[in-house]
């Protein structure tokens, strides 16, 4: 019997070769993913920094460690890990023997006589797993955990993003709100003193009402910009995920940004963004999974055994009773079964590619986020440096028609038109400014920084 078990064990070893093959990254194509950025070969980038280097105002590290501490989205992420923590646990202790106490007891009369009998088994299972089911299973928990903690990252990286991103965007409407207020002030001089040109004969009644039209329309503007300012104070408190009394914010005037933007190389996208990371990752649970469909051709093979105490012998009853021992071994093979392990094996299979495309994917698009945001803080830095020639030659151009008007060279209107463009400018400015805050952020998220 021995050696019948044996001989219909050993083909089943020997074909059985392919199913533990181990996951290896398929060759994807990186070159090019940065565009017009790929030239450099340094492999230094913004993603090795930490946050705190990134974002050096205490105040906003104040807001990102309140958001780290109380987002809702960053707590479930936990939950998750802990629940891929139990389901490894699981599929490691299926390598494990399985012990069941399972006492008996029955008791039956008749007239002539009594008897009762009683078993007090511990009974053991043990699946051998030489085919990899319960290896490819254990390998697709440890994955799922490893995914789970990426995913945890990924919002981390979000949270810091976003509650970066959002904060300048206060610090920008706080500056547009002092300027707009500070230009309110000016034009309501400017309407006091058409006014009284127009009451000396030196100014009509449609240079008034143009003044007043634009005094209107820029008061109106203060109050747009407040209501700006508390959505964007509310959109950070569903971030921060508790409610804040007051957000302590800097003037955007002191506030810095990393001079030199380096990106390294494409490459580095697949060992720092959560994103790809977990991306991968279903793609690694994938091929596992088509090893655990191909184990299922193979025979299942369960050792069992038996031992306790009983009184129960068959037919024989005897008190007060004797050790009850046994074992056994069960092989099942799969001969015929509809066609389902056949079918299973196709999904697996389909599933592994459809991972490889999201995959690819996944990687095209961290690629291009890196070459917009980067693109994005380029071009915001060359606006603020052409944006602040605009204003200063606007301030001087403001100063000469006031000189101009002195002299009567020319008219009020003039003087006004010139200040409009300035407060224009100058609100541009401060748009420039938020572009270039947005774009460090983007391409630190991009890069797939925040996550230490």
């Amino acid at each position: 019997m021995k050696k019948i078990v044996i001989l219909l064990i050993i083909p089943f070893l020997l074909t059985s070769c392919g199913v533990f093959k181990k996951y290896t990254r398929p060759d994807f194509q990186t070159d090019h993913l940065y565009g017009e950025h790929n030239s450099s070969n340094d492999t230094t980038t913004l993603a090795t920094l930490s946050w705190r280097e990134i974002f050096t105002e205490p105040e906003l590290q104040q807001l990102i460690d309140t958001a780290l501490a109380y987002n809702v989205e960053l707590k479930i992420s936990q939950l998750r890990i802990d629940e891929a923590t139990a389901a490894l646990k699981t599929a490691r202790l299926a390598f494990v023997p399985s012990f069941f106490f399972n006492p008996e007891g029955a008791y039956a009369y008749t007239p002539s006589q009594r008897e009762y009998t009683y078993n007090i088994p511990i009974t053991m299972s043990w699946e051998v797993d030489l085919f990899g089911k319960l290896y490819n299973a254990k390998e697709k928990a440890k994955i799922a955990y490893r995914q789970s903690e990426e995913y945890k990252k990924l919002i981390q990286t979000q949270i810091i993003a976003n509650s970066a991103n959002v904060y300048y965007t206060l610090v920008m409407l706080d500056e547009q709100l002092r300027i707009t207020e500070a230009t309110v002030d000016v034009w309501r001089e400017n309407l006091r003193i058409m006014n009284a040109m127009k009451d000396a004969g030196m100014a009509n009644e449609t240079a008034v009402s143009q003044t007043a039209a634009t005094f209107h329309s820029i008061e109106t503007a203060v109050f747009d910009i407040k209501q700006a300012i508390r959505e964007t104070e509310n959109a950070l408190t569903l971030i921060v995920g508790k409610p804040l009394n007051h957000i302590n914010r800097g003037h955007y005037s002191t506030l810095s940004f990393p001079s030199s933007l380096t990106i390294g190389i494409p490459l580095q996208l697949l060992s720092n963004r959560p994103d790809v990371k977990c991306a991968e990752m279903s793609l690694m649970q994938s091929h596992y999974g088509i090893n655990e469909a191909k184990a299922a051709f193979y025979p299942s093979i369960v050792l069992g055994g038996t031992a306790g105490w009983t009184n129960d012998l068959g037919t024989i009853i005897i008190h007060p009773g004797t050790w009850l021992l046994s074992a056994f071994g069960s092989l099942t093979e799969p001969i015929f079964n509809s066609g389902r392990n056949m079918a299973q094996l196709k999904i697996a299979k389909a599933e592994y590619e459809v991972s490889i495309l999201n995959f690819q994917q996944c990687l095209l698009f961290a690629g291009t986020e890196v070459n917009t945001a980067l693109s994005q803080c380029q071009t915001a830095r060359a606006k603020v440096t052409s944006r602040n020639a605009q204003i200063e030659s606007l301030g001087k151009a403001v100063h000469n028609t006031e000189l101009m008007m002195n002299n009567a060279n020319t008219t009020y209107l003039d003087v006004l038109i010139a200040r409009q463009s300035l407060l224009q400018a100058q609100i541009q400015q401060t748009e420039d400014w938020l572009q270039e805050a947005q774009g460090v952020v983007n391409l630190y998220k991009a890069l797939g920084g925040g996550t230490k």
